[in-house]
C-alpha cells in the first residue's frame, strides 16, 4: 500500500505538534506523563506568585502552581490551581499560605491539619492571608512596642510615687528621661505603622529589587552559561605549549639580532664594517665615471663608423657634473 505524500505531511505535522506541546510543558515545569491530582486555594491576594512556583509542606516541594485566575470580575478572590506531584496525604482541615522570600522565589506553604480525612483531587484547601515583610516586621516589633509602652507607665506612676521624696531636681531629669523615651517609643511606632516611612521605602525597594532579579533570571542564567563556556574553553587551550613556542621565537629574535650587532656573517659585516660602504661608493664612482666617459667618447669604445676617424682623447679621469640635478640656469 503506497502512502501518500499529503498523508506524511500531516503525520509530520501532528508530531511536530505533540513534541511542541510537551517540550512547552516541560519547560513551565509540567509532565503530561505523570499522574497529578489538582487542588485549589483562593487567596485574596497573590502577592508576587506566578506559575511553576513551589509547593512545600513542612519544607517539601510536594507541587507546584499550575494556573491562577480570578474568581469572579470583581476580583473577591483569586483561585491558585496547585497540582500535587507527589503521593501524599493532606488532611482535609490544612491551609495553605503565601511565602515570599526577598532572595528567592515565592512559595507556597501547605501547614497540616489534624484531620483523619484527606483532600482529594479537585478539593479546595483553606487559606490564611500572607504577611508581607512589613508585615512580618510589625507582628514581630509590636509586641515589644507595647511592653516598652506599659514599662514606661509603670516607672510614670513610680516617680509619681517618688515625686514626694526626690529634690525637684531629681524629679525635672526623671521626667525628662520619661518624656525621651515616650518620644522614641512614638517614632518608632509611627515608623512601623506608616506606608510611607523609611522603612516601607526600603523594604518596597529591596522588593522592586528582588522582582527585577527574578524577571531577568533567564538572561543572568544566559551570562553565567556563557561565562562557564568560555572559562571551560580556555582551560582546554594548551597554554603552556604556547607559552614554550613564544618564549622559543624570543630566543631565536634575540640570536638573531646578537648576530646582526656582532661583525660575524655577512649581515653583520654589511651593517657593522664601514669599508664594505667605502667599496661600494668606491664601485658606484668608477661606474659613474665609465658611464659618463662612455657618453662622451663612445668611439673609443665602440666604432662602427666605416669612414669615421678614431677618437684618441684621453680617457676621462674625473666625473663631470650631473645635470639631472644641476639646478636651471646655472
Amino acid at each position: 500500500m503506497k502512502i501518500s505524500n499529503e498523508t506524511k505531511v500531516g503525520v509530520l505535522a501532528a508530531f511536530a505538534i505533540t513534541l511542541l506541546i510537551l517540550g512547552f510543558n516541560f519547560l513551565k515545569g509540567r509532565n503530561l506523563f505523570e499522574k497529578k491530582d489538582t487542588i485549589y486555594a483562593v487567596f485574596q491576594k497573590v502577592e508576587s506568585l506566578s506559575t511553576s512556583d513551589p509547593v512545600k509542606i513542612n519544607g517539601l516541594q510536594v507541587g507546584i502552581v499550575s494556573d491562577i485566575e480570578e474568581k469572579d470580575q470583581n476580583l473577591s478572590g483569586i483561585i491558585v490551581s496547585i497540582h500535587i506531584t507527589k503521593t501524599v496525604n493532606i488532611p482535609d482541615n490544612s491551609y495553605a499560605v503565601i511565602s515570599s522570600n526577598p532572595l528567592g522565589s515565592t512559595t507556597v506553604n501547605i501547614v497540616k491539619g489534624t484531620s483523619t480525612a484527606f483532600l482529594n483531587d479537585g478539593d479546595t484547601v483553606q487559606t490564611n492571608p500572607s504577611l508581607g515583610l512589613l508585615d512580618e516586621i510589625k507582628g514581630t516589633l509590636s509586641p515589644t512596642v507595647g511592653q516598652v509602652n506599659g514599662t514606661l507607665k509603670s516607672v510614670d506612676s513610680l516617680v509619681e510615687q517618688l515625686g514626694s521624696t526626690l529634690d525637684p531636681k531629681t524629679r525635672s531629669n526623671l521626667q525628662a528621661v520619661i518624656a525621651n523615651l515616650s518620644s522614641a517609643s512614638a517614632s518608632l511606632n509611627t515608623l512601623l505603622n506608616t506606608q510611607q516611612g523609611a522603612l516601607a521605602a526600603t523594604l518596597n525597594n529591596m522588593s522592586a529589587v528582588t522582582g527585577n532579579l527574578r524577571n531577568n533570571n533567564d538572561s543572568i542564567n544566559r551570562i553565567i552559561g556563557n561565562v562557564e563556556t568560555m572559562t571551560r574553553k580556555f582551560s582546554e587551550l594548551d597554554l603552556q605549549k604556547t607559552l614554550s613556542k613564544l618564549e622559543s621565537a624570543v630566543d631565536n629574535l634575540n640570536l638573531t639580532l646578537k648576530k646582526v650587532n656582532s661583525n660575524d656573517g655577512t649581515l653583520g659585516l654589511l651593517m657593522n664594517d664601514p669599508k664594505l660602504y667605502n667599496n661600494l661608493n668606491s664601485t658606484t664612482n668608477s661606474l659613474n665615471l665609465l658611464m659618463q666617459d662612455i657618453r662622451l667618447h663612445p668611439k673609443r669604445y665602440v666604432n662602427v663608423s666605416v669612414f669615421g676617424k678614431k677618437d684618441k682623447s684621453g680617457p676621462l679621469m674625473q666625473p663631470m657634473s650631473d645635470t639631472a640635478t644641476k639646478a636651471p640656469g646655472k
